[in-house]
């Protein structure tokens, strides 16, 4: 039995009406917008004010304090907030936290870049902190709201939130600022921290919320800052699992980040990459986390998660062959729409899979932990050698690399389904309520 026998495809359109995968997709509005204020938008802004090019960049490394969440999420599943904790424990967290996200951004907003940009860095590494905490709490609400059958679906509405989100409040805040100023700006994006707070309220604390066990005294509180890592570890294959989770996005990671620095040397304009690689791209990616999240209810976990890795490591090929054609609107339209659409189907499986690996009584401290793990070898291998390649082998050969770096993700994963390690690494999160993400047979 493959556990998808008398599955139809309308299946998977169901449950991108209920109410969970709903209250995603708002979480993943507020949680997109955050990162759009230190994002493009505080990059205009700056620019506007007369900062040069090297300070601006350095803005960037506001970014990093969303790698560290993890050594504070524990704090978001064990300690009960005084007074608004009847509310529940996600529920009065995420009201805390988007309140503490508006304060960040509207402190931003008062700040005057040319006056004061030491003032001006602290305030956005402050709304990064402050963003990151916000992510923790939101990614835990979700993934306990979520029936184990919804996490692919909820997935997908969750990234097409942050998409809304991140998009949104920068466009927001360019049309107010060029009417009434940067600082009225933050202020009118400030209110896409809502959402999140009004899904938790019109659910409340979620059903499936394991609370740990409540702990007194110095040692104690030390076995609940550890505990979730010593839950997760104490898996069979832990170790292994995390070797995946580390190494599967490197090379599509390397591969993406160089993608402006191909177009510029191809000698599009930028006329053309605003069409093709944003607004073509941007379809695509939409297009691509839907069929995510039906392929992930009719396909199952494993199969699902496999074919999106096979999916994202073949469209680096096509930038291979874009790079050896040339300047071609057709083949950048084929390769972008490609990618875009493989990185979306991927990221919804896959976030689904992170998913489903927490334990429901730590899942703000261990989804928190998997999320940076996914990401940190990337940006270290992609910061410090994707240029000197390019210059030492060329555009063809580096993605003709990059697709040969994502083979292992993909062999490993075939070895952890083939060997049952997938099945046996499952966190309560993907087996408690309707449904069982380790339902199918192996791949």
């Amino acid at each position: 039995m493959d556990g998808t026998e008398g599955k139809r495809w309308s299946d998977g359109f169901r449950p991108y009406v209920e109410k969970a995968p709903l209250a995603a997709l708002a979480l993943g509005i507020s949680s997109g917008f955050p990162y759009a204020m230190i994002g493009a938008t505080l990059t205009t802004r700056l620019a506007a004010s007369g900062i040069d090019k090297k300070t601006v960049t350095a803005f960037s490394l506001a970014f990093l304090v969303y790698n560290l969440k993890f050594l504070w999420a524990w704090v978001v599943d064990g300690v009960r907030l005084p007074i608004i904790g009847r509310l529940g424990q996600r529920v009065s967290w995420l009201i805390v936290t988007a309140a503490l996200v508006a304060a960040a951004v509207i402190h931003l907003a008062l700040i005057d870049p040319a006056a004061s940009i030491a003032a001006t860095a602290t305030a956005a590494i402050l709304v990064g902190a402050a963003g990151a905490t916000f992510d923790v709490v939101i990614d835990a609400f979700r993934i306990e709201t979520l029936e184990p059958r919804q996490l692919g679906v909820g997935s997908g509405m969750s990234q097409y939130g942050w998409r809304i989100g991140s998009a949104g409040a920068g466009a927001l805040a360019l049309v107010v600022a060029e009417r009434a100023g940067w600082s009225a700006a933050y202020l009118a994006c400030a209110v896409f921290a809502l959402p999140a707070v009004l899904a938790g309220l019109a659910l409340g604390e979620p059903e499936r919320r394991r609370p740990p066990i409540e702990r007194r005294g110095l040692a104690e509180g030390f076995r609940a800052i550890s505990g979730p890592f010593v839950q997760f570890f104490s898996r069979e294959g832990a170790f292994v699992v995390l070797a995946f989770i580390l190494i599967f996005k490197v090379g599509d990671t390397l591969a993406n980040l160089t993608l402006r620095l191909l177009f510029d040397d191809l000698g599009f304009t930028g006329d053309e990459i605003a069409f093709y690689d944003v607004g073509i791209g941007f379809i695509a990616y939409l297009v691509g986390i839907f069929i995510g999240g039906i392929l992930y209810a009719r396909m199952g976990m494993k199969r699902s998660v496999l074919l999106s890795l096979v999916l994202m490591g073949v469209s680096n090929l096509s930038f291979a062959a874009l790079a050896a054609v040339g300047h071609s609107n057709l083949g950048m339209a084929a390769a972008i729409g490609f990618e875009n659409a493989a990185s979306g189907f991927g990221g919804v499986v896959v976030i689904a899979y992170f998913s489903a690996l927490c334990d429901l009584r730590f899942t703000a401290a261990q989804f928190a932990l998997i999320s940076a793990a996914a990401s940190i070898l990337g940006r270290i291998v992609t910061g410090t050698t994707a240029g000197a390649l390019i210059e030492a082998i060329g555009y063809v050969d580096f993605y003709l690399l990059t697709t040969v770096l994502a083979l292992p993700g993909v062999v490993l994963f075939w070895w952890m389904s083939r060997s049952g390690m997938i099945d046996r690494s499952i966190g309560s999160a993907g087996v408690e309520g309707e449904g069982d993400a380790r339902a199918g047979d192996p791949v």
